[in-house]
This record gives structure tokens, sequence and C-alpha cells, in this order.
């Protein structure tokens, strides 16, 4: 059974990437589509030099900086991938991939990050922040939105079996389109980080300098702890607005090597979370260190923290709502790192291309699609190191 594995740009490494990569390594000669590729040479490795088939978008005007620009072409633009020739189409999606066009009895596998979080529930924040929610460009932007909607829903019904990266992406796939999803947690190379038992007396955060992260709520936070200390690693277009709100307690020290973040999120006695993720990596690479998580609780954090064992939760979006985690937090001051790094474990690699292999093996058991067999991994060809393996950035 040939296999096309259909991903949205190529442009940087981070969770979805992730998920492809493993998809290549469990489908190694599978062929693979995208809307753009200006993947950095550098991290091209796990692409291993197959073919890959890029849209017309990829030779649009100022595309290699700007590709979101052409947002209101990449329906049209996945819909013509020619993918007739294939038994299994797998798409890796959180905004057009899974719209590509499938044959009755071609098995659609799709692998939602989330739902366009931009066209639903989060788009008057999206447009909020683009400073487009008035006047004639929120018309536009709106208009586009309501567009994508409709096209979203639609192709919705050219997949024959979702699954969602958490159970909050699979009830935000219940709620966008009506249909039920099977939980796989993506890939988290926990092998990677090491656990430490001995841990310093400085709390720590990893993740990029935008503004739905909400590092600004624990620098303002922290800053109103002089007593603790906090260390913020990353970068990113918030990075002066949060440095001028910083004390003298709340270290930004920005883009690091992979190393350098390893160590510090080792040594941390707590790893702070502030955002709503579909999922969340970052937390999980923390307890795989056996650094407990003091958490947002809500999003896909709630699978991956187990409360009172591996961290805690706060429940609203706000300074004092932190202090009050933290203050909480070293008060129970019983949690086992060992224990903490056992729960990470549940994330890894091996059982991610384990629990998708037997989604695919079951739904094509079910008499879903007419081809033959599901396709194995083959076990004749050297699996690649992760690229996450080779990064050297922590974000």
């Amino acid at each position: 059974m040939r296999v096309a594995i259909i991903h949205e740009w190529l442009s940087t490494y981070g969770g979805s990437e992730r998920v492809t990569e493993e998809f290549l390594r469990l489908y190694p000669d599978a062929d693979l589509f995208t809307i753009v590729d200006f993947f950095p040479e550098h991290l091209r490795r796990f692409l291993d030099g197959r073919k890959i088939t890029c849209s017309f978008i990829q030779g649009m005007p100022f595309a290699r900086k700007h590709f979101r620009w052409y947002l209101p072409l990449m329906p049209l633009a996945v819909e013509q991938f020619d993918v007739s020739d294939y038994g299994l189409i797998v798409s890796n999606a959180h905004a057009v991939a899974k719209g590509v066009l499938s044959r009755p009895h071609q098995l659609h596998v799709s692998y939602v990050q989330s739902p366009m979080r931009y066209a639903w529930d989060l788009e008057n924040q999206y447009l909020k922040s683009a400073g487009m929610s008035h006047g004639i460009k929120a018309i536009g932007a709106r208009s586009l939105m309501h567009y994508m909607r409709m096209w979203d829903t639609r192709t919705a019904n050219g997949v024959d079996q979702f699954i969602a990266n958490s159970s909050f992406i699979a009830r935000r796939i219940r709620k966008t389109y009506g249909r039920d999803s099977t939980v796989v947690h993506p890939p988290v190379d926990v092998d990677s980080f090491e656990l430490r038992e001995d841990k310093d007396d400085y709390y720590i955060t990893v993740s990029r300098l935008v503004s739905y992260k909400r590092i600004d709520i624990l620098v303002e936070a922290f800053t109103a702890m002089p007593e603790r200390r906090l260390v913020v690693i990353g970068d990113g277009p918030e990075m002066s607005r949060i440095k001028a709100r910083a004390g003298r307690n709340v270290e930004i020290i920005g883009h690091q090597p992979f190393a350098v973040m390893k160590d510090l999120l080792a040594g941390a006695r707590g790893f702070m979370f502030a955002a709503e993720e579909d999922f969340g990596i970052a937390p999980v690479e923390a307890q795989a260190c056996g650094t407990p998580v003091i958490a947002y609780g809500r999003g896909g954090i709630r699978d991956t923290v187990v409360p009172g064992e591996t961290g805690i939760f706060f429940d609203q979006q706000t300074p004092e709502a932190v202090i009050g985690a933290v203050d909480e937090f070293e008060r129970i001051d019983r949690f086992e790192p060992r224990r903490v790094r056992l729960n990470a474990e549940r994330f890894s690699t091996v059982r991610f291309r384990r629990e998708f292999e037997r989604v695919v093996a079951t739904k094509l058991a079910e008499g879903e699609s007419s081809g033959p067999a599901a396709p194995m991994p083959s076990r004749g060809r050297a699996a690649r190191p992760l690229e996450s393996e080779r990064r050297s950035a922590a974000v």
C-alpha cells in the first residue's frame, strides 16, 4: 500500500514537525506533500532526501517569508494535490492539510493538532492581537474566517478517522466537526532528558515569547515575590515588553542551546506554564527531568500533569493566581522526581508510533477501506535519529 503524508508547511521544526518525523519513521517509503517547503538545510536530515511535493504557493511572490499571507489560497492549494494512487493518506492538520481530496476506496486518517484556532473559538482573540478587531480590516478578516469555517466543516467529511493529540482537542473536534476521535498524544523525546533528583532553588519556564503563552503574568507574579527566582528561556516579539516588567529576581536569558536548556530544566524546583495549549510538550520535557509543573489548568495540560503527584494547577491567568499556586506548591513539597519522570515516560516516541499504528490497523480491519492490509514500518531500514535529538535550541 502506498502512503501519502500531508503536512501543512515546512518552515520551522516544532511539535507538528515532530509528529511528521514519526510518520516518516513509521512509513519510511511514504511520499510527503506540503503547502510550502522552506525548511532550513541544517534541519532537513529527518526528511532523508525523500520526494516532497509542494503546492503552487511555493512559487508565489514573497512566499519564503510571508507564505501565511496566502491563507485564502491554501484550501485550493491542498485540493490540487493528486493523491489518487495512494491507499493510505495521513494528514497532520492544524490548518488545511485534512482538506486533501480522497476517493472512496482510500483511507484518510487525520492527526489533528487543532481545528483552525483563528477561524473557530479563538477568532476574536487572534483578531484583537493582530489589531483587526474593528474597522474595514476586521470586516475583511471576519469574512475570510467565515469562508474558512465553511470549507473546514465541509472537508471534515473526507476524513475517515480523526485522531486528536489530547482530550482537549478531541472535545474541540467534536464541537467543530460533530465527529468523534481517538486520542493519541504526540511524541515527546523523553529519552533526551535525564532525571535529576537534587533540585536548586529556582523556577523555570521555556517558551516562545508570544502573547498567548502568557509569560507576562509569570514575570509579574515572580516580580511580586522577590524572595523567589524565575528563569525564562526563549525569545520572541514579546521580549522587550516582558523585560520591562521583570524584577531583579527574574532572569530572561533568551534563546539557549539545547544542552543549556536541558541542564537548567533538570535543576529547577518547578516548571511554570501559564498558556492554554492544545497539548504542551515543554511540561512533559520538564517532568522527564523529574521537575514538577505549576500550570494553568485548562487545555492539554490536563492530560499530562497528575495533580498532587507531578504538579498542581491554578485556575485563572492572573499574577495573583500564580502567586497562590507557588505558595501551595511549596507547602506541599512532596513531589518525588522519580514519580514525575515515570509520568513523562507515558508520552514517548515509541508509544506514539505503536498507538498510531494500532488505530490505522483497526480502521482498516473495520472494512472502511477496500485496500490491502495496513502498511507496517519497514524493519529493513535503519531508523534515523530524531531531529529533536539534533536540535540546537530550546525553542
